[in-house]
């Protein structure tokens, strides 16, 4: 029997203070990876490979176990972004056993446009090419989109010492921001990627922007795919609003014909409703914020506890949207101790930020 092949690397982190941050790196991980806690020990399981964090004299021991070299520098990279964000601006020390060996992000693929459209009056679809479309086939939905300077050759990330990203800096900024790849046209080599276009006024929108005014031949760069993988449930309730509304139409589009699911989505009006064709069987709530009554709030909280009440043990419940309601929508379902393994809970925008 051949042996499955390992890919190993150590880390020591250093923060301010180390048992704040396993218990943070817990709490954030059990949205994306089996998370085991022991005391001391936290074990995360994912399908990039394993990542051992223990505790010990004011620091954290970091192994790394990976099937493959590509998936170990994707697992150290995942891990370095996290660590220096849970850290905020507090001292914090990241430390490898091995430099990288790479100079290029191994899941970087630059794409170019092919076309864009409206879909609705705020949905913007632009439709990519890429060399090479396999690993956003029946996987992970995520990805980070770079868009670099107008009118400048691109130049894309490599890695620092710490395993971070090196983000371009001055004149080579690029936009960076995580989107929801559609569809996948593996015939066409193809990728769409659908783009909310905010209506409210003096909000900063540089990926909506990119979306507004792509041309084809414009190029760009996908990052990833990383998170947000399509439940394998036969029963699956959808929960989200307007940002969530791709990742909801890609899970409809991609189900077995046999999965039965319920959806609640929330858009501004009928006319950001869209088709969501599906080979399983689709109930669709549409809630349409422009017509509340003044002054109410939690429509979509309210809607989803009701829903949630009705699923059994079995279903999945898959819920994206906004923080605060995330949040909530996250307190209930703990309260009635749905299994977490058949849960994806996210927050994918903020409230007056």
């Amino acid at each position: 029997m051949n042996a499955v092949p390992s890919f190993k690397l150590s880390g020591v982190a250093v923060p301010s203070s180390a048992a704040d941050m396993l218990d943070e790196i817990c709490e954030h991980f059990v949205e994306h990876a089996e998370v085991e806690r022991i005391d001391d020990l936290a074990v995360l399981r994912s399908k990039v490979g394993v990542a051992c964090i223990r505790l010990e004299n004011a620091r954290l021991l970091i192994d790394l176990d990976c099937p493959t070299p590509e998936m170990l520098h994707m697992s150290r990279t995942i891990l370095a972004e996290h660590l220096f964000y849970f850290a905020e601006d507090q001292p914090f020390e990241l430390t490898w056993s091995e430099p990288t060996a790479l100079s290029v992000l191994p899941n970087l693929h630059e794409v170019t446009v092919v076309s864009a459209h409206d879909v609705t009056p705020h949905m913007r679809r632009v439709i990519f090419s890429c060399a090479d479309v396999t690993p956003f086939v029946g996987g992970d939905m995520h990805v980070r989109l770079l868009v670099p300077p107008k009118g400048k050759p691109p130049v894309w990330p490599g890695f620092r010492e710490d395993g971070r990203i090196a983000w371009p800096e001055g004149e080579n900024e690029l936009v960076v921001r995580v989107y929801t790849i559609r569809a996948v046209d593996h015939d066409r080599g193809e990728l769409w990627v659908d783009f909310l276009q905010h209506p409210a006024p003096g909000v900063s929108t540089p990926g909506a922007d990119f979306a507004r005014d792509a041309q084809p031949g414009d190029v760009a760069a996908l990052l990833g795919p990383g998170a947000g993988s399509l439940p394998a449930e036969r029963s699956i309730l959808l929960i989200g609003d307007e940002s969530a509304l791709p990742a909801i139409a890609r899970i409809a589009a991609e189900v077995p014909a046999e999965t039965r699911m319920r959806a609640i989505i929330e858009v501004e009006d009928k006319a950001e409703e869209q088709p969501l064709p599906t080979a399983g069987v689709l109930d669709v709530r549409w809630l349409h914020r422009g017509s509340y009554p003044e002054g109410a709030a939690d429509i979509l909280v309210s809607e989803a506890k009701t829903a949630i009440e009705t699923v059994n043990d079995e279903a999945f419940v898959w819920a994206a949207c906004e923080r605060g309601d995330i949040r909530a929508i996250r307190t209930f379902l703990k309260a009635r101790q749905h299994d977490r393994k058949k849960m994806y809970v996210a927050w994918y925008w903020e409230r007056n930020v």
